[in-house]
């Protein structure tokens, strides 16, 4: 196949929404359709032994819930899709929001009973800024929820997107019988099971007979009415508008009964886009170009706990990437070769030879890199868009077995590599500050160190309200600050100065008394 084939064929898109509102259970079965997996897991219940492909670290099997990006790869017919597996969680929200940016689609879960909630919201204001196109899928319909029509008019105000159904259930929750496939013409019947696909009904329009015997006259009429008010109300689907970010199809089923999956995949590799042009700091990179290029989106730690390896996930952006083949890795103007590039089945991984554009590629990383690198053929490109944000919680971190320091010492290097959370050293006093989004990453940090790195450590409170980082054009002005603030001043890992603010009035008053300081809220600038 040539460059150009090989990108066309290209599915790269993640999922995305709420916690438990179905994302890795429709993972698994759309692995499933893909024929990467035989028998699909469940997320949560602990009568069930296997659980889901997506949540491989011990952690997540133990919660039920995601807290890293899981990245799987199959083919489905004619095309090579991969799949991001994000954390619903809004603690690990930062993982998912620099996700987003190694996708060129997405599909945002919603659990019909509960609707539109507000991390689905954040996650699709950070679609909105890159439009990148999303596909609604509507989780869960096997239970009682809300009326389909108030489900999509709350996708319309909540999420500020124009919708168009592409399917249509017949009736809700104990009386669901199936889904109306409006992009194909065709009506599916539901029967609840967890690993078998439903009947299909062949059908030649709407007024045929069949419909009435399948689903009953009564439900027939209602469904014939439901559809002639869709087509009033909206628009006809066009595929150009998905395309470009201002209209979002959706669809409906019940992932956990593999019901409604194999119609939005069928859809979804259809009309979702094949790796896009992507903008550099230089210049746009189109993905047909000769010169390849990447970035690393997320690093790993420990995805083999026998071997205590550093994995960094690299998503392609232009030409094509070769094993053992010399890349310039920008930010060190070295070059570097790769014997073992794998591709991924969540934690499984095998080799590969080559990727294309599109596909997301793990470079075993011995600490050269870090989240946000650049690599390339050798031309000097820069990618952007993937900041740490400010934290919001911080604690001290203390070494609980001083004979284990070394091991803390590393376990800490290696995870803040992950951008899990971000470490700060306390110009003032030599402590070591971790700083999160939300209170489980602590949790997850605690685990992490003690059950990969067999080191254990204590968290001690400490009063700060905002990291902000400072510049300043002025040497004297930035001098005068930090010596004035210096109980407050920190450094990063890079060893830039960092304001520790302890309460909104403080970052004020600073800001107020300072004008000739910078204050940033995230570490790109």
């Amino acid at each position: 196949m040539t460059l150009k084939e090989e990108i066309a064929r290209r599915r790269t898109f993640a999922i995305i929404s709420h916690p438990d509102a179905g994302k890795t259970t429709l993972t698994e079965k759309l692995l499933l359709f893909g024929g990467a997996i035989h028998v699909a897991g469940a997320v949560k219940s602990n009568k069930i032994k296997k659980t889901a492909t997506s949540d491989w670290m011990e952690i997540e099997k133990q919660r039920g819930i995601s807290v890293a990006t899981s990245v799987m790869g199959f083919d489905y017919g004619d095309y090579k899709v991969n799949i991001l597996d994000t954390p619903g969680h809004q603690d690990f929200a930062e993982d998912t929001y620099r996700t987003l940016t190694a996708v060129d689609s997405v599909i945002i879960v919603v659990d019909v009973a509960k609707g539109v909630e507000r991390q689905t919201r954040k996650l699709m204001e950070v679609c909105r800024m890159r439009n990148t196109p999303v596909i609604v899928f509507v989780n869960k319909l096997d239970r009682e929820g809300r009326d389909p029509f108030d489900i999509l008019d709350e996708l319309e105000s909540e999420l500020h997107i124009k919708v168009r159904p592409l399917s249509w259930p017949i009736n809700i929750g104990e009386r669901f019988k199936g889904v109306y496939n409006i992009y194909e013409h065709s009506l599916d019947l539901f029967t609840p099971d967890k690993q078998r696909v439903s009947e299909r009904v062949e059908i030649d329009s709407l007024d045929d007979p069949r419909i009435d015997e399948a689903v009953g006259e009564e439900d027939a009429a209602k469904l014939r009415e439901d559809l002639e008010l869709i087509d009033g109300v909206y628009p006809e689907f066009d595929k150009e508008e998905y395309l470009s970010g201002s209209v979002a199809p959706v669809f409906f089923g019940s992932a956990l009964n593999t019901f409604g999956v194999k119609e939005l995949l069928d859809c979804f590799v259809q009309i979702a886009p094949s790796p896009r042009p992507i903008e550099a700091e230089e210049r746009k990179v189109n993905p047909d170009e000769e010169g390849f290029s990447g970035f690393v989106f997320k690093i790993h730690a420990n995805m083999d706990p026998n071997h205590r390896s550093c994995i960094a996930f690299v998503k392609i952006c232009s030409g094509t990437f070769l094993r053992n083949e010399p890349y310039r890795h920008i930010r060190s103007n070295k070059m570097l070769k790769f014997a073992a590039p794998t591709a991924f089945m969540a934690q499984k991984k095998n080799i590969v030879d080559e990727a294309y554009p599109g596909d997301i590629v793990g470079i075993p990383d011995t600490g050269n890199f870090k989240i946000g690198d650049t690599l390339t053929s050798g031309e000097l490109l820069h990618y952007k868009g993937l900041p740490s944000f400010s934290p919001e919680m911080f604690k001290y971190i203390e070494n609980a077995d001083p004979m284990k320091a070394k091991q803390l010492d590393k376990g800490v290097q290696q995870l803040m590599d992950e951008g899990v959370a971000q470490l700060f050293t306390n110009q003032f006093n030599g402590r070591k500050i971790i700083g999160t989004v939300g209170q489980l990453q602590f949790e997850v940090i605690q685990y992490r160190l003690e059950h990969e790195y067999g080191a254990k450590c204590r968290w001690e409170p400490v009063s700060l309200y905002k990291a902000c980082w400072i510049e300043s054009d002025d040497p004297e002005a930035l001098a005068a600050f930090k010596k004035r603030k210096h109980q407050f001043m920190a450094t990063d890992r890079d060893g830039r100065d960092v304001f520790l603010a302890d309460s909104p009035y403080v970052l004020q008053m600073a800001q107020n008394d300072f004008p000739k300081i910078r204050f940033h809220f995230s570490s790109e600038f």
